[in-house]
């Protein structure tokens, strides 16, 4: 069975790209991180530990890439940037639902989808299929909650 780092290799690979040292550290934080929601900059701080002489418009060239091939997420958290994360299976799963704390700024995922319901009904109401939805809850999370 192949893992993501594989399965990202493969797919550069089918697109006409190769994984290039500075790309496989990207991608590497991006595992590391897989559930963090990082943006370009936080990617690029990271890489850099590892990595010191990639540059900032390494991390967007190659941010814009793996959009471009489909093996990553753009997130808008309205927080002013755009937040990543690797998604390989679009076609199985919708995008899990996001919880944003409106005091310290965290991210929880929610990844139960109760919307099945509601997007049959949209879909026979209105004759719209519905190929994914996008779904942010803003709050307090537990610890801001006290």
């Amino acid at each position: 069975m192949m893992n993501t780092m594989d399965i990202l290799k493969e797919k550069l690979k089918e697109t006409g790209f190769k994984i290039t040292p500075q790309r496989r550290a990207i991608i590497d934080i991006l595992l590391k991180n897989d559930h963090a929601h990082l943006s370009s900059e936080e990617i690029y701080d990271l890489v850099r530990v590892d990595c010191p002489e990639i540059g900032l418009a390494t991390v967007y060239r190659t941010m814009q890439l793996l959009d471009e091939i489909d093996v990553i997420s753009k997130l808008n958290l309205d927080d002013g940037c755009i937040r990543y994360e690797i998604s390989l299976n679009k076609e199985d799963c919708h995008n899990h639902h996001h919880l944003i704390c409106k005091k310290c700024g965290k991210i929880m995922e929610a990844k139960e989808d109760l919307l099945d319901t509601i997007e049959k009904e949209i879909q026979g109401l209105y004759k719209f299929k519905i190929l994914d939805h996008d779904v942010k809850f803003y709050g307090l999370c537990e610890d801001c909650d006290q």
